[in-house]
């Protein structure tokens, strides 16, 4: 499950094309990976390959529930703070001021030793969405940082400015839309959120120490950053994405998706393979996929298919 959740390897990817092209082929752990994502059986002639969309659909699936497990985690987050009594639990520090959050945020990054993960909806503002003062120093020493920021970040001119400044700095950083709450986690060992306080028109921030909430909150930052699109130095090309899905996007990704050969594609489309795959790099250019089953499966997460 583990190896399905991270999407199909390129090895495996370009074992089922070889197989699709009957190309000679060897054995191993690739075509186990193939077995399990459905797209290859035991027939009575040897291995046959099976039509891609089934098993498409399946790992979409799996990326849904995980998002509602995500939710959900987000849920128990708030219902364990509603239930807190006249002291706060061991596991869990109020912060009741921006100065205090914004020192907390920052105090993670200098004393982080191996990486720091985020959620950034961008929406309001402790800590605010700019490259932190800290971020520099400590990815020079070697911290990895990974972001997930929500789609609304890159509609915004300065949002956009800011997520490819700290791309230019090293960061990788991916894009889904709606995330439900900010959150930064240092190390697997403590995690800051921080969530609209509507009564008091401010933001209730809190510090989480090792817990069953802490593993919570790390497995709804692993599941929104399997489900979110790359983001790449320069930015998408927004024009471009606007006009997109065309007539002729869909039906080479319904071709595509139906496990047809370049060839097949090039023939039904009255195209040259060269075009084919030219169409193919630009729609994984666009889309920030690096293999096309993560084409596939993003095209399928905005609706394209």
């Amino acid at each position: 499950m583990l190896a399905e959740s991270r999407g199909l390897s390129v090895e495996a990817e370009q074992l089922y094309r070889a197989l699709l092209d009957g190309r000679p082929t060897t054995p191993g752990a690739e075509l186990a990976e193939l077995e399990r994502f459905g797209l290859v059986r035991a027939g009575a002639g040897g291995v046959e390959v099976c039509p891609p969309r089934a098993a498409l659909s399946a790992f979409a699936a799996l990326h849904e529930a995980a998002a509602v497990r995500a939710r959900e985690a987000a849920e128990v987050l708030g219902a364990a703070y509603s239930l807190r009594t006249g002291r706060d639990a061991d596991f869990v520090e109020v912060l009741r001021s921006r100065d205090e959050v914004i020192a907390t945020f920052e105090a993670m990054q200098t004393q982080a030793t191996v990486d720091i993960v985020a959620l950034d909806p961008g929406t309001y503002m402790s800590p605010k969405t700019e490259v932190s003062t800290a971020q520099p120093g400590s990815m020079a020493r070697g911290i990895g940082y990974r972001v997930v920021y929500d789609s609304s970040v890159l509609q915004d001119g300065d949002g956009f400015a800011q997520v490819q400044s700290s791309i230019a700095l090293g960061e990788q950083a991916r894009v889904f839309p709606g995330l439900p709450l900010k959150l930064v986690i240092a190390d697997s060992a403590r995690a800051l959120i921080a969530v609209p306080n509507s009564d008091a028109g401010d933001v209730l921030a809190l510090l989480i120490h090792p817990s069953m909430l802490l593993s919570a909150l790390i497995e709804l930052f692993g599941s929104f950053w399997r489900m979110a699109v790359p983001v790449r130095a320069g930015g998408p090309d927004d024009a471009e994405a606007a006009q997109e899905p065309t007539l002729a996007t869909r039906r080479l990704l319904a071709l595509l998706s139906g496990g047809l050969t370049d060839e097949a594609i090039a023939r039904e489309l009255g195209i040259s393979e060269r075009t084919v795959l030219r169409r193919i790099s630009r729609l994984q250019q666009l889309l920030g996929a690096q293999t096309r089953f993560q084409l596939g499966a993003q095209a399928s997460r905005q609706g394209w298919l």
